[in-house]
């Protein structure tokens, strides 16, 4: 009976408990799978919350880190089965289920395929039963923690040593803000150990460990060592222009920031901004935003910008009334005192797709207000062009009930169509791709962008494309696991490295330049005392930036992990690339030519730091070893 029982909370079906085991209710996670005979892995999907707004994608990886299987599930594919075969051998397999999802999986394979589950951290993973169990091991001499967020089901985790006995617990109690979690220290011993953990409360659960492998199975005879095998790489450089590179640059803050901060900035050589400009203030101040706005471009020399009209505070529900238009006429009368120089975007409110209650209310303060830009000749030779619609997401719906009826895509084709003729660009925010394999989605989005607003006779887009805000979360719901490590680095330069790839795209801007205490997703962090340190994605950022070229190159990549840009200025070449997996990779690359001319490979690792790396160059192939979780540069000259 005890058996059945740990079977039933496992989630395990009765009919079929002697042949195969179930992983019910995954939101975010890997699942590592290892079989020692044929097997099929088998993903079955039930929506959770919107699901009929927004695609979603499944990934399965081999031992050696290719891509095995990839499943693009349709916003209207509510409910669906995917199935892919398994080959035994010693490597697992990686089934990947990027958060943040809006589907339940559920995962069936073979009871003796070993599996084990790597949850997301301070992210919730999962759904679970109350009572429902897992194992975890420890290490001997590790300083192993236990961690959980509550997220509304799971209240506490309860630990138990297989060995003795010894219990450990933690209560997870709800907090203010979102970072914010509990954790209890396990016991350090001269031998490994194995525990057994039992989740308390039913529905969302956040739990994972820090200080050994973060991987837990559903039975201790599962808990063997992951085995990830070395990948390979192989590059194919053409001669190709596919376009331009975007402009990458960040959000700056609505005040004149302090001269203490100007070592930063031009650290990060930003080359395009994201502004806001609040009606309420400036229909009171006309000239508020006079200074810092001059001093971004004079001092800094920003003269790509977009700036999202917003009330106070951010709240985007604009209307077309005296204040709007009072703080629309100083917005434009501040950018013609700017004398012409690059060009200002203008969004009409912040993310409409998510802040109006249907898109008729929001088009007619479009309308409106683009006929109060296209009044004054004069605000178009100053640069002025107006973008829209500034939306939360593109492809996929914001987060808002009805979320299928607000699709950015949707808005942008229906003004398009209605008034393309006052409109000079597309804009959108790109949330909650969280997952390193996922990014690839951003090169998705571009390219659905660009054939919404299509192409001209030269292959560029008919009206400008600007990513304009990404993040790995909205707001404040941030994981400092995400925000304050190098994974920032590596999930910035993968975003970078898609968003870029075929050439597409004019902008590309991280949200935002500083820390603030309600939202700490800067670039760089505020020590006191007006004192201002790069944090590790500003310290990528600035590394990227320095192997930044103006011209996309096509190239051909047979890899999933490792990320590459190929980019040409004149005579100077550069690959960017960045290695997103923990295997270390072998790179060959075709078509540059050996030797390379002023050739240099650099790399930068967790350290946050740049280094020079060796390469060979024989019979007409560069070759090296990209150790994991590291981005590199490769620079050479044809001249």
């Amino acid at each position: 009976m005890k058996r059945l029982v740990l079977l039933l909370s496992l989630g395990l079906s009765l009919d079929t408990w002697a042949a195969s085991m179930r992983w019910a209710d995954i939101r975010d996670g890997s699942l590592y799978l290892q079989a020692d005979r044929p097997d099929t892995v088998t993903v079955r999907w039930t929506p959770a919350w919107q699901a009929d707004a927004n695609e979603e994608r499944l990934y399965l990886l081999d031992g050696q880190g290719k891509l095995e299987g990839e499943r693009l599930i349709a916003a209207s594919e509510l409910s669906g089965t995917q199935s892919w075969p398994l080959a035994p051998g010693a490597t697992s397999y990686q089934l990947e289920i990027p958060g943040y999802s809006f589907r339940r999986y559920k995962v069936e394979h073979d009871e003796r395929t070993v599996a084990l589950f790597a949850p997301a951290k301070v992210h919730f993973s999962t759904e679970v039963r109350d009572g429902d169990e897992l194992f975890f091991k420890v290490a001997a001499g590790e300083h192993a923690v236990l961690a959980g967020k509550f997220h509304g089901g799971v209240s506490a985790l309860q630990a138990q040593r297989v060995g003795d006995g010894k219990q450990v617990s933690v209560a997870l109690k709800p907090y203010r803000a979102y970072w914010q979690f509990d954790q209890v220290e396990l016991p350090v011993t001269k031998d490994e150990q194995v525990w057994r953990l039992r989740l308390q409360g039913s529905g969302k659960a956040a739990f994972w460990l820090d200080g050994t492998a973060n991987l837990f199975a559903q039975n201790p005879r599962q808990l063997k060592p992951l085995r990830e095998d070395n990948g390979q790489t192989h590059l194919t450089l053409h001669d190709k222009v596919l376009g331009n590179t975007p402009n990458l640059g960040i959000a700056l803050p609505y005040v004149m920031p302090p001269t203490s901060s100007y070592a930063v900035l031009d650290a990060l050589k930003p080359q395009a901004a994201s502004y806001y400009s609040f009606v309420d203030i400036t229909a009171q101040r006309p000239h508020y935003e006079d200074g810092f706005r001059q001093l971004y471009q004079e001092r800094f020399g920003i003269t790509q910008d977009i700036t999202l009209l917003a009330g106070s505070h951010r709240v985007s529900d604009l209307r077309a009334d005296t204040m709007s238009n009072a703080g629309l006429d100083a917005w434009l009368a501040a950018t013609r005192t700017l004398g012409g120089k690059g060009t200002h975007y203008i969004a009409f409110a912040d993310e409409p797709n998510l802040n109006y209650p249907d898109y008729a209310d929001y088009q007619s303060l479009f309308d409106s207000m683009a006929r109060q830009v296209r009044s004054n000749p004069d605000n178009a030779k100053a640069g002025v062009r107006i973008a829209m619609p500034a939306s939360s997401r593109l492809v996929n719906g914001p987060f808002a009930d009805n979320a299928a009826d607000k699709r950015g895509i949707d808005w942008a084709r229906r003004l398009l169509a209605q008034s393309g003729d006052k409109i000079d660009a597309l804009a959108w925010h790109e949330w909650m791709v969280r997952d390193l394999l996922a990014t690839r989605v951003y090169r998705d989005s571009v390219r659905r962008a660009a054939d919404l607003v299509g192409l001209d006779a030269n292959g560029r887009p008919r009206k400008a494309l600007l990513l304009d805000q990404t993040n790995m979360s909205p707001g404040s719901d941030l994981s400092p696991y995400d925000q304050e490590t190098h994974f920032a680095s590596l999930w910035w330069a993968s975003v970078v490295i898609n968003a870029s790839q075929d050439g597409l795209l004019e902008m590309l801007n991280w949200f935002q330049a500083a820390d603030e205490p309600e939202w700490p997703k800067g670039m760089l962090r505020v020590l006191g005392d007006d004192h201002f340190e790069l944090k590790p994605v500003g310290l990528a950022h600035q590394f990227i930036q320095q192997h930044w070229l103006q011209n996309v190159l096509y190239m051909e990549n047979d890899a999933f992990e490792v990320d590459v840009l190929a980019m040409a200025n004149d005579t100077n070449r550069s690959l960017l690339g960045v290695n997103k997996g923990s295997r270390l990779q072998r790179i060959d690359l075709s078509g540059a030519h050996c030797p390379l001319f002023n050739g240099s490979l650099r790399y930068f690792g967790a350290d946050n730091r740049s280094r020079d790396a060796p390469f060979s160059c024989n019979d007409g192939r560069v070759s090296f070893e990209l150790p994991g979780q590291t981005l590199f540069a490769l620079a050479w000259s044809t001249s």
